[in-house]
């Protein structure tokens, strides 16, 4: 059997909103949530798992690979609906994006604070 990556639970203050901004951000269709958790799945079918952890949540950061005509739109989005976003990880170039790797990138901020990079080219 190959090594696959399956699934990810992500802390959110508020799982509906959290999943909405990635299911808007990705363009991804809504996917059967249970218990505690509300799910989106991945074109791949990996599973992203959103849950309110009774804790301070610490910002982790997820990398998003995706083709030039959805990172077109996802920027627009965030471009039109005037959300913070930056060209670099360290959140120095505001309002840019980067043409890193061959391909382009831009990083933003999920509704918990987690940095959300999208890319249209993989580092490797």
């Amino acid at each position: 059997m190959t090594v696959t990556f399956n699934h990810t639970i992500i802390a959110a203050k508020d799982r509906n909103e959290s999943a909405g901004f990635f299911r808007e951000l990705l363009e991804l269709p809504e996917a059967p949530s249970w218990g505690p958790f509300t799910n989106i799945q991945l074109d791949d079918g990996v599973l992203l798992q959103f849950a309110e952890p009774p804790v301070e949540i610490q910002m982790q950061h997820y990398a998003f690979l995706i083709d030039d005509e959805r990172f077109d739109r996802a920027y627009r989005r965030l471009c039109d609906r005037g959300i913070e976003h930056w060209a670099d990880p360290r959140m120095r170039r505001p309002g840019e994006i980067n043409n890193e790797h061959g391909g382009r990138g831009v990083y933003v901020k999920d509704p918990a604070g987690h940095l959300i990079e999208l890319i249209t080219r993989p580092y490797l």
